[in-house]
């Protein structure tokens, strides 16, 4: 079977940072007046999605409260998922400010993983509507933007800012694949999210890919190879 396509009237396509993308719009707790602050405001970010094969990577970008310490912060890899939708919550309540980004399959083909990464970093920075004293970001590669910007190897598990940025992305790509599942039944994405797990790869084999199948990442390459 060929690539499918499938937009079903409960799949609606939302324009989000100039890419289309099937997302519901996250609320965003934060004003539309650009301010900067004389003490030093930390923005901590991480992203979510590079390995799976299918649907977008997401980032997020989080300034804590220094007024209300949220307990239980930690690398989302580590939580359940009942506990990462409760942090979410929190965070999205009692964080200074915090946004969400992503970039599409269509750019993750057309960039590789690690730049389309990057610009859902930025585009998630670049969204608040104060400008940060300083950007901590999980891991060794930084997207250019207009701050000071530090890398932090495992930074989602030193830093609660980073912590909590890894929740968010986490949570809303989660979110997304949940409603991708409706429009692709077929391939469980309820359950892997897109990440190569047996189910998907006898999915894949069995379906061939769909419109949300990274053309790029080897796997959904070698079929497109193996029916021409």
């Amino acid at each position: 079977m060929g690539n499918l396509s499938l937009k079903p009237s409960s799949c609606v396509l939302q324009e989000m940072c100039n890419i289309y993308a099937l997302i519901e719009p996250e609320p965003q707790r934060v004003g539309a007046k650009i301010e900067t602050y004389t003490d030093e405001l930390t923005c901590g970010v991480d992203e979510a999605g590079r390995g799976p094969l299918a649907g977008p990577v997401y980032a997020a970008c989080v300034v804590l409260n220094a007024d209300y310490k949220i307990d239980g912060l930690a690398d989302s890899k580590v939580l359940s998922e009942k506990r990462r939708n409760e942090l979410a919550m929190t965070i999205k309540k009692y964080a200074k400010v915090w946004a969400i980004a992503s970039a599409s399959v269509q750019e993750i083909d057309q960039l590789n993983i690690l730049q389309a990464s990057l610009l859902a970093m930025k585009r998630a920075v670049e969204s608040l509507p104060l400008i940060p004293d300083i950007v901590l970001i999980d891991g060794n590669q930084s997207p250019h933007l207009k701050c000071s910007v530090r890398t932090i190897i495992r930074g989602d598990s030193l830093i609660p800012e980073i912590s909590a940025a890894s929740i968010l992305a986490k949570t809303a790509r989660d979110a997304e694949m949940q409603r991708w599942h409706q429009c692709f039944p077929q391939y469980g994405f309820d359950q892997h999210k897109g990440y190569a797990t047996p189910q998907h790869l006898t999915a894949l084999q069995t379906h061939g890919a769909c419109e949300i199948h990274r053309q790029s990442f080897a796997p959904v390459r070698a079929l497109k190879v193996a029916k021409s």
